[in-house]
């Protein structure tokens, strides 16, 4: 096998992506959608190998948490609702996150019966990255700007902390956060495509 064959092989990637999307009348979900199918063409285009779920669709945990176990990248796309995930995404973290506690995904909470005091949050099983592409009713200017006093200044990361940090309950580290910005009343879904690919293109 040449040298170029075996760099290729070894750059692939296991990659988990997660439609955090939950449909309503308003909001069917096409735009996460879109956003989903092209993140998997751009890593199947990288050769890397490819798994979803859409967390409104029905799952099996065991099977979810293999994902999660399997999984070198995981890409959330999500709308932001209501400043945080959408009720179908956090009954999916209720429900993977919490089974994954018997020692998939981390040991326990992390504390011991000898120290109970102390490590809470610092028991995770697995390695690996997170990547969160959100799609946003506010305008870009809504966010790090103390102007705007609905978000007194916080960043988009800093507004999806509470994700941010079930992610590093199971021991994923963060890549840069992408955002979809003003989507229902200033669109431009294809300018937000293309930063996408270049989001992608920039960080794998």
């Amino acid at each position: 096998m040449s040298p170029s064959v075996t760099q290729q092989e070894s750059d692939m990637a296991n990659v988990f992506l997660i439609n955090g999307h939950q449909p309503h009348p308003v909001s069917p979900g096409t735009l996460n959608a879109t956003f989903v199918e092209r993140a998997e063409a751009f890593f199947q285009r990288r050769g890397d190998d490819v798994r979803k779920t859409a967390t409104a669709d029905d799952y099996n945990i065991d099977a979810e948490i293999e994902k999660l176990k399997w999984a070198d990248v995981v890409l959330l796309q999500s709308p932001i609702n209501w400043m945080g995930v959408s009720w179908g995404m956090k009954k999916y973290i209720d429900d993977v996150w919490t089974a994954g506690m018997r020692g998939d995904l981390s040991d326990g909470d992390g504390r011991s019966s000898r120290n109970p005091k102390s490590n809470y949050g610092l028991g995770p099983k697995l390695s690996g990255k997170y990547m969160m592409s959100l799609t946003a009713n506010a305008p870009r200017e809504a966010f790090s700007n103390p102007q705007e006093t609905f978000f007194d200044g916080l960043s988009e990361d800093e507004l999806m902390r509470p994700m941010h940090l079930n992610f590093k309950w199971i021991g994923l580290e963060p890549m840069p956060t992408y955002v979809i910005y003003d989507v229902l009343k200033n669109p431009d879904i294809e300018a937000d495509l293309g930063r996408f690919e270049r989001h992608l293109e920039k960080n794998f």
